[in-house]
């Protein structure tokens, strides 16, 4: 069953769907840890659910049981952008924007409200969820960086290794800013944590 969600982006990552640059976003999967292995190879798209293998120890040669989870974003969904936003005009306004007025910076002053707050009449950009995957973050690779919309300098592509760690750097530092400083232990960079990986493409606002 196809269900409608929100999901909140900063203002960067807006700009970055908005360019194209953006397909994939990576939100924590707190069933995962150093004694659970999330599956979705065992994803039931009727009852949206997946499965979780819980082990006895960190090495996971004990296993202990399977458990069926409820997968928070499934293949088929609709997903709606909550963005940095404000009322204008009988209509809405977004900090991701370019300005509407013809000469640079004459933006008028707005007092700008949370993504958070963003109700779903005012959203603006809408996703088809592809694909969802568990992953643990640090497995990622260059494409992954640059799917999630990281920018690198084009010389360094000149160098594989060098984009890989350009685009890891500039990735892990957008990251970390999105986890509290009393988390980054459990879901830091360093952490490496399970996470989904939400495969999406723009498409159309949903008629109902």
């Amino acid at each position: 069953m196809t269900r409608i969600k929100p999901m909140l982006f900063n203002t960067d990552m807006v700009k970055a769907i908005l360019d194209g640059r953006k397909t994939v976003t990576r939100r924590i999967c707190k069933d995962g840890n150093d004694f659970a292995v999330p599956d979705m190879d065992f994803y039931d798209a009727d009852k949206r659910t997946y499965a979780v293998h819980n082990y006895a120890n960190r090495e996971h040669t004990e296993k202990l049981s399977i458990e069926e989870r409820t997968c928070p974003i499934c293949p088929g969904d609709i997903l709606y952008v909550r963005e940095t936003w404000a009322e204008w005009t009988g209509g809405y306004l977004y900090k991701a924007w370019n300005s509407p007025f013809a000469q640079p910076g004459r933006m008028p002053v707005m007092t700008w409200r949370p993504s958070i707050h963003m109700p779903r009449e005012a959203a603006r950009i809408w996703l088809k969820v592809k694909d969802v995957r568990a992953e643990q973050l640090c497995s990622m690779k260059l494409d992954d960086f640059l799917s999630e919309g990281v920018c690198i300098r084009p010389e360094a592509f000149n160098d594989p290794e060098s984009a890989r760690m350009q685009a890891e750097n500039e990735f892990i530092e957008l990251w970390n800013s999105t986890i509290s400083k009393g988390q980054q232990n459990l879901y830091g960079w360093t952490a490496n944590p399970w996470v989904w990986a939400i495969e999406f493409e723009q498409c159309e606002r949903p008629k109902r």
